[in-house]
């Protein structure tokens, strides 16, 4: 399968020459969360990034997000300004963050209720097409039934299940994932992965993954991006060579292993060399 095939042209996100800071250089209390950093990613690319803690990773998250404002730069989605009205992104955490008062079918709705174009049409639509969609997304993550059920009734891996239908409920340009498998058993987070990667065929969204782990990273991007600490800068940009759909058996092969070692040493090196600075 080609990623690239049917896709519109042009960059979902464009950071260019951004740059963070914290605290004061008078009182020499600042500290560089990010170096200078471009980074472009175009209609339908999954990418990941990697990297030690404190390296940056959410902190291009919060920048793309629209939470975190940069220092220096310009920060682009959908080829608007970032604090400008941009395109609709959908988010997933480590933590599932569902309303425990609602039921899951509320829960994975709530985008339907307050994101345009779909909130001026939700006291019409809820009961109907809403509803219709949230069931459809709900068979097809394996949670069919588990509508009227409350978050405390369903396991760590339903919940988060439930976290990415929401997040795509609403037909996202943009997916943003903080580590959303990253609290998970390794048997489940790897059952997560392959619902993941066929969610991403089967609607084409933009994907920026913030993950830890070399392994999911290879699985799920078209690109992976190796980022360094001590200031926090992207080191490595590179196309992942794996045809979709890709299984866990994948993971074994050598030429899978091959990337993720590389992308280790990546790591590794860039630690090396900041402990030596």
């Amino acid at each position: 399968m080609d990623d690239t095939d049917s896709l519109p042209v042009g960059n979902v996100i464009d950071l260019e020459k951004v740059r963070v800071t914290f605290g004061s250089a008078k009182n020499k209390s600042q500290v560089t969360a990010l170096a200078e950093t471009s980074l472009r990613i175009t209609h339908g690319e999954f990418v990941a990034l990697v990297g030690p803690s404190g390296c940056g990773k959410s902190t291009i998250l919060k920048l793309v997000a629209g939470t975190l404002s940069a220092t220096e730069g310009n920060v682009f989605v959908a080829g608007r300004e970032v604090d400008a009205e941009t395109a609709r992104i959908g988010m997933a955490f480590q933590n599932p963050t569902l309303l425990p008062w609602l039921n899951i079918r509320d829960n994975i709705m709530m985008p339907l209720k307050i994101v345009p174009p779909f909130k001026k049409d939700f006291a019409r639509k809820r009961r109907g097409e809403y509803r219709d969609r949230v069931e459809a997304s709900l068979a097809r993550v394996g949670l069919a039934g588990f509508g009227d059920k409350f978050p405390w009734q369903l396991s760590g891996g339903m919940q988060q299940r439930a976290s990415l239908c929401r997040a795509l409920i609403h037909d996202p340009t943009l997916l943003l994932l903080d580590e959303p498998f990253g609290a998970l058993d390794q048997f489940t987070r790897e059952e997560l992965w392959e619902i993941m990667q066929q969610l991403w065929i089967d609607k084409r969204p933009t994907v920026l993954l913030v993950t830890h782990d070399l392994k999911e990273a290879a699985y799920l991007a078209t690109r992976i991006c190796v980022m360094q600490a001590r200031p926090g800068r992207i080191v490595d940009d590179s196309v992942v060579p794996f045809a979709r759909p890709r299984t866990i058996d994948l993971s074994f092969a050598p030429e899978f292993v091959s990337l993720t070692q590389r992308l280790r040493e990546r790591i590794v090196a860039a630690r090396t060399a900041e402990a030596i600075s």
